[in-house]
């Protein structure tokens, strides 16, 4: 079985994280949620995965697919 192409961005020790959906160890931390937004929709754009943001609490509270989605929602904020 491959690697996930989701990625989480979720809170991470005062800072904030991109872990891949099912891996125990962060791909990166960074000090803002904006840098780990922006590396995982980068990482997300090369693999053609999806970016799932977290809030604070660790609830999802936004996620974008980047590629081919054979169902891509009715996307009326972008």
């Amino acid at each position: 079985m491959g690697k996930s192409k989701r990625l989480h961005v979720v809170p991470h020790q005062g800072d904030w994280a991109v872990k891949r959906e099912g891996s125990k160890r962060a791909s990166t931390v960074t000090r803002t949620k904006a840098e780990a937004e922006q590396w995982a929709k980068e990482k997300a754009c090369e693999e053609g995965g999806e970016v799932v943001i977290h809030d604070k609490q660790g609830r999802i509270s936004d996620s974008d697919s980047y590629g081919n989605d054979p169902h891509p929602p009715n996307d009326k904020k972008h």
